[in-house]
């Protein structure tokens, strides 16, 4: 059984930098791929960024890329998400996820594993 724990949201002003973590344990082909998913208030669930666990491949989604990073350290059972230069509208509940396979081409699906959400608040 694939267990996902997030944490390392909070509150942070435009501009700023916040790290998310996710300690996953479990694993199985089923979740080859660990990602990220955010949901604002009113609006559905996307995806943001998704690693390989074997081999390291990233996806991320238009809105991210060049300010989010993800990353993972195996030895620790642990992924990162980076994010950098925040904006009001990166403001969600941030998500952990894991499925067999990662988005390919921007097609982003709704993973089979969930982590619980760490809120992320970017305002001034």
């Amino acid at each position: 059984q694939v267990q996902l724990v997030g944490s390392g949201g909070g509150s942070v002003q435009p501009g700023g930098s916040l790290r998310l973590s996710c300690a996953a344990s479990g694993y199985t082909y089923s979740s080859n791929c660990l990602g990220w998913f955010r949901q604002a208030p009113g609006k559905e669930r996307e995806g943001v960024a998704a690693i390989y666990t074997s081999g390291g491949s990233t996806y991320y989604a238009d809105s991210v890329k060049g300010r989010f990073t993800i990353s993972q350290d195996n030895a620790k059972n642990t992924m990162y998400l980076q994010m950098n230069s925040l904006k009001p509208e990166d403001t969600a509940m941030y998500y952990c996820a894991a499925d067999s396979l990662c988005p390919y081409g921007g097609s982003w699906y709704e993973f089979g594993y969930w982590g619980q959400g760490t809120q992320v608040t970017v305002s001034s």
